[in-house]
């Protein structure tokens, strides 16, 4: 029994469900990003399922531009949460980022 692409497309609904569900029900800011992130791999996945199913390459390229984008975005994100944690020295959470206005 192969797997189909219809496996992989619910595999990838499932993981974006579950970034979805933590996004909305956790206020830790680390574990937000790891939502964010969840849900991009859910994307890309469903990207390559598409791709090759198709015989074409752009989703595996647009995999690669998600991939870039999520990188710069954590960097990003991980450069707040350390500013929060300066001048908090307790947990960082969503509404903490308030706190950073000049």
């Amino acid at each position: 029994m192969t797997p189909t692409a219809t496996w992989y497309l619910v595999v990838a609904a499932l993981l974006f469900s579950i970034g979805g569900v933590g996004m909305l029900v956790r206020r830790n800011v680390i574990v937000m990003f790891m939502c964010v992130e969840l849900m991009l791999n859910a994307v890309n996945l469903s990207f390559v399922a598409f791709s090759t199913q198709l015989d074409d390459v752009g989703g595996q390229v647009s995999v690669f531009f998600v991939l870039v984008v999520a990188a710069a975005e954590v960097a990003i994100g991980l450069a707040l949460i350390v500013a929060v944690f300066r001048r908090r020295r307790s947990g960082a959470t969503a509404d903490d980022i308030a706190e950073l206005r000049g």
